[in-house]
C-alpha cells in the first residue's frame, strides 16, 4: 500500500484509517525564491521528503503539500521582491490549515504530524491548529495535532560535522547549506551547482523597517553561503531527521517505530 494520500482510492484511504488509526503527516512549505542553484518549490519539497522517510518508520500516511506558504521576509527568506515568490496573507494560512484539519477530523484520524519547512509560517500555522480544535472540540485523546519544523531536529553534534567553521544559524541559512545539501540528497537533479552565488553573508541590522529593503538583502537571494553543502551531509542530515522526528512522533502518539 502507498503511503501517499493522494494515490490511494477513497476506498484503500478509508480501510487504513478505520483498521490501523495512522498518523497521517501533512508538509507545509512555500513558493519562494532559493537563489539561483535551487527551486522556488524546495520548502515544500523538503518538508514532503522528511515527512515520508519520517512516516515511513511510523506506519503513516503522507497527505499532499500546502505548498504556498506566509510571506517572505528579508531577514530570513530574502523577501518579497523576487519574482516567483507567491506568498499567502497569514489569515489565508491559517484558513488552510483549519480547514483541512477539519476534514481529517471528518474522516476519522485521530493523529496529524504538520512538518513545516518554511521558516515563517509558524504563528500562523498554530493560529489554524488552533482554530480548527475550537471547531472540532475533540473527546480527550480523540485527535491531536503535532506541529514541528523539521531543522530543530538536527542535533548540535551533526551541526558541528556540516559547519566545520561555525554554524551561522537557521535564520541564515536560506539556501544555503542545509537546504541545498538536503536538495542533494532528495532531488540531485533539481540543484544547480554551478550557479551557486558568491555573495557573503548578509548582515541585517537588529531591526525591521516597514516597506522592507530589498538592499538589505543580497541580490542572489541567497543569505549566507552554500558553498559547503554536499549530498554527504544531506544524507547525514537525512537520516537523523527520519530517525528523530519519528521517534518522537511515536512517543508522543503511542506507536511502534522502526530503525
Amino acid at each position: 500500500m502507498s503511503l501517499w494520500m493522494n494515490e490511494m482510492t477513497w476506498v484503500e484511504y478509508e480501510r487504513e484509517v478505520i483498521a490501523r488509526r495512522p498518523p497521517v503527516f501533512l508538509p507545509v512549505g512555500a513558493l519562494e525564491q532559493h537563489g539561483p542553484h535551487l527551486p522556488l518549490g524546495t520548502d515544500a519539497l523538503l518538508a514532503t521528503a522528511v515527512a515520508r522517510d519520517a512516516a515511513a518508520k511510523v506506519g503513516g500516511i503522507v497527505a499532499p503539500a500546502l505548498s504556498f506558504g506566509y510571506k517572505s521576509q528579508p531577514k530570513c527568506g530574502g523577501g518579497q521582491h523576487f519574482c516567483g515568490t507567491t506568498s499567502l496573507d497569514g489569515a489565508t494560512l491559517s484558513a488552510q490549515v483549519r480547514d483541512v484539519l477539519r476534514e481529517f477530523a471528518r474522516h476519522g484520524l485521530e493523529r496529524v504530524v504538520i512538518v513545516n519547512g518554511h521558516y515563517e509560517n509558524t504563528w500562523f500555522l498554530i493560529e489554524g491548529i488552533d482554530l480548527a480544535l475550537r471547531d472540532i472540540r475533540p473527546e480527550p485523546g480523540r485527535f491531536s495535532v503535532m506541529r514541528l519544523e523539521y531543522w530543530d531536529f538536527t542535533t548540535p553534534q551533526t551541526l558541528a560535522t556540516v559547519f566545520p567553521d561555525g554554524f551561522p544559524g537557521y535564520a541564515l541559512e536560506h539556501a544555503a547549506v542545509i537546504e541545498t545539501s538536503l536538495m542533494l540528497h532528495y532531488h540531485p537533479a533539481l540543484v544547480r551547482l554551478d550557479k551557486l552565488p558568491a555573495d557573503p553573508p548578509a548582515d541585517f541590522p537588529p531591526y525591521d523597517i516597514h516597506p522592507a529593503k530589498p538592499d538589505w538583502v543580497p541580490p542572489s537571494g541567497v543569505l549566507s553561503s552554500a558553498r559547503g553543502a554536499t549530498a554527504a551531509h544531506g544524507a547525514l542530515m537525512a537520516t537523523e531527521l527520519a530517525a528523530s522526528i519519528s521517534a518522537a512522533v511515536a512517543a508522543e502518539f503511542g506507536l511502534a517505530a522502526t530503525a
